[in-house]
């Protein structure tokens, strides 16, 4: 409740509740769609402590915080009720491509529940695999609760994905659980037991539906939703336009009980009788051409998705297949599109482990081992940003050692019987109900092998010659997406900050961001980039980095805060143009390419691209000294920071 007062009077001085259409944040303010502009009072928000300053912008109200805007955000979001994104990214997509806001909804939908289903997709499969070894008997106590826990979630997955989905599309959470609920509610489930009534689309091998029961006279075709996944999204999406347009209709001193009840009385009734079937056909037919794809020809299939499975996850594309993969097994009872990409993790184990057993790179020693270990439990991330990638052929053999085992699955015929854990947690997801059959050592056979060709053909092609660990560091140059620029350069009792943008310098005063160029936010230069590569100026920890990729913070070893903000509201791009090769948290040399940005595309949508460069702590500083060069590479030095006990 730290920022409970600030937040008050911000809510009262941009107009009030009714006053806000909704309200996001980036890296460093709160961006309100008011309803009037007029009635926000300015200068008093201006005056306030805690507050920067006040820009109006790009049709956003912009009440600049600082770098625990974050906290402000979350305490103004809970204090208004607002029906509000948690990021830009969320709020404002209108430039994104009909595909990316696809895969925006499915992670935003499966994310939550990623990690939870793993966990119970693992206790059924080690249950499975205690059976299979004799271990348990499938009628014992034991086996039975654990059965319990690894199905639970799954079975009622329409709940789960009930509360995400709605809240995704705009509506209350609880309305989405109602609505999951009343789609595996047992009594429903056991009215198709019995003669039916009659039988609709009589003949269809697809459609053909047996009818038990009727509402208000009209026939409900009974599916089986447990499990389902297509059905709740739809209907949920259905919800939240209902309770929406419901809030607009109902008044407030009723609308806390009358909106859920018209939701649930309308939406309910109509997913069971129109989207659940109509969802439920579609879910067939998408299992049925993922089989019949597949069964095409399972070794390039399996080549395919083992690959580029790491390049999907590198670009987020992978949400796409992971909701067909969880269809799967609810319509054909496992999936062979998650098995494919099984050896991936093990593919680029092996090829970090090769990078350790080759280099003579301390630095990339050090990074290696935990990166290896994390890689056997499915972790790739470290191994990915961390040495493969910057390598650049470790990476690319661990593409094609991972496609060489996805074809060896193919081959095998290997399945996924349950989501479970990832890396050799997820052994017992490719047991099949009939036990250990031969895609299950297919599966053990290509993991292993995926993980020593991995080592092999890294150790043997995939480090360059290397002189000393101290003159790679020195050599290494600008080029492509991965590469460095590595400056060694320390200030006497102080820090040196590169440029971490080729350009041209600028004061801050120069640009036409208030709260940047009266030096409200810190201490800096602006950079007019000649090319769309940013560059860590500092060794340090990546402390904030937004969703849209415009923006990061930096603390480098001593404690210096840097704040790089590319171009001017081109948070309102939603990530568009814009590539990072790091996430927040992540520890990064002076040096390492963090980020490209086209642009040229930039600038077609009308956005400037000056970027300033900004010392959030200045104060800890006695003397901040700026380059005098005109023009920057980012191998030179920009601010220099010195301490008081410098002597100078």
């Amino acid at each position: 409740m730290k920022y409970e007062q600030l937040s008050k009077d911000i809510i009262q001085n941009v107009g009030g509740k009714e006053n806000v259409i909704s309200v996001v944040h980036c890296i460093t303010r709160l961006r309100f769609k008011l309803r009037d502009e007029s009635k926000a009072n300015t200068e008093v928000l201006k005056d306030m402590d805690g507050i920067v300053t006040v820009m109006k912008s790009g049709g956003q109200y912009q009440v600049v915080i600082g770098n625990h805007v974050p906290d402000v955000f979350k305490e103004i979001v809970e204090l208004g009720g607002f029906q509000t994104a948690a990021t830009e990214e969320e709020e404002d997509n209108s430039n994104q491509s009909i595909f990316n806001k696809l895969i925006d909804i499915i992670a935003s939908i499966f994310t939550p529940v990623l990690g939870v289903l793993a966990a119970t997709g693992m206790i059924k499969g080690f249950n499975a695999l205690f059976l299979a070894l004799g271990w348990l008997e499938d009628t014992s106590g034991t086996y039975q609760i654990l059965n319990a826990v690894g199905d639970s979630l799954f079975y009622f997955f329409p709940i789960f994905l009930g509360y995400t989905a709605i809240k995704k599309f705009g509506g209350s959470p609880f309305i989405g659980m109602a609505i999951g609920g009343s789609l595996v509610y047992p009594d429903i489930t056991a009215l198709s037991a019995g003669e039916p009534l009659y039988t609709l689309f009589a003949g269809s091998a697809l459609f053909e539906a047996p009818i038990f029961v009727e509402f208000l006279g009209i026939p409900v075709i009974l599916m089986t939703y447990s499990s389902s996944v297509i059905p709740i999204i739809l209907a949920a999406f259905f919800a939240s336009r209902v309770e929406g347009f419901l809030k607009k209709l109902i008044p407030d001193v009723v609308k806390v009980f009358v909106v859920p009840f018209l939701t649930l009385i309308i939406v309910v009734p109509i997913t069971f009788m129109v989207i659940g079937p109509i969802a439920t056909w579609a879910a067939n037919l998408i299992g049925m051409a993922t089989n019949g794809i597949y069964d095409l020809s399972p070794i390039i299939a399996g080549a395919f998705i083992g690959a580029f499975w790491q390049v999907l996850v590198i670009f987020g594309l992978h949400w796409g297949l992971i909701p067909i993969a969880i269809n799967n097994l609810t319509t054909l009872g496992s999936d062979p599109i998650l098995a494919m990409m099984f050896t991936a993790s093990f593919a680029q184990t092996g090829a970090v482990i090769g990078v350790l057993m080759k280099t003579k790179n301390k630095k990339i020693k050090t990074l290696s081992i935990p990166a290896a270990i994390s890689g056997i439990f499915g972790v790739t991330e470290p191994a990915i940003y961390g040495v493969t990638l910057p390598l650049k052929r470790p990476f690319i053999i661990s593409c094609i050692v991972a496609g060489l085992g996805g074809a060896v699955l193919g081959i095998a015929g290997t399945r996924g019987y349950m989501i479970g854990g990832l890396g050799i947690f997820g052994i017992p997801s490719y047991i099949s109900p009939e036990g250990m059959d031969a895609g299950f050592w297919g599966m053990i056979i290509a993991m292993i092998g995926a993980l020593v060709l991995g080592i092999v053909l890294t150790y043997l092609f995939g480090v360059k010659n290397e002189k000393t660990s101290e003159q790679t560091v020195k050599e290494e140059t600008t080029t492509p997406a991965t590469d460095k620029v590595v400056v060694e350069e320390k200030a006497i009792n102080g820090e040196v900050i590169a440029s971490p943008l080729a350009g041209e310098v600028r004061q801050l005063s120069e640009i036409k961001d208030e709260s940047f160029a009266s030096g409200a936010m810190g201490k800096g230069v602006a950079i007019e980039p000649i090319e769309g590569k940013l560059f860590s100026p500092v060794t340090g920890t990546i402390t904030a980095l937004f969703p849209t990729k415009h923006a990061l913070g930096i603390t480098t070893e001593d404690g210096a805060e840097i704040l790089i903000h590319v171009g001017m509201d081109t948070v309102n791009l939603g990530g568009q143009y814009f590539t990072s090769y790091v996430k927040q948290g992540d520890i990064v040399e002076k040096g390492k390419l963090l980020v490209e940005f086209d642009l040229v595309e930039i600038k077609k949508a009308g956005y400037l691209v000056t970027t300033p460069v900004i010392v959030t702590n200045p104060d800890n500083y006695a003397v901040i000294s700026f380059t005098e060069q005109h023009i920057v590479k980012p191998t030179e030095t920009l601010i220099t920071l010195k301490n008081e006990n410098s002597g100078n």
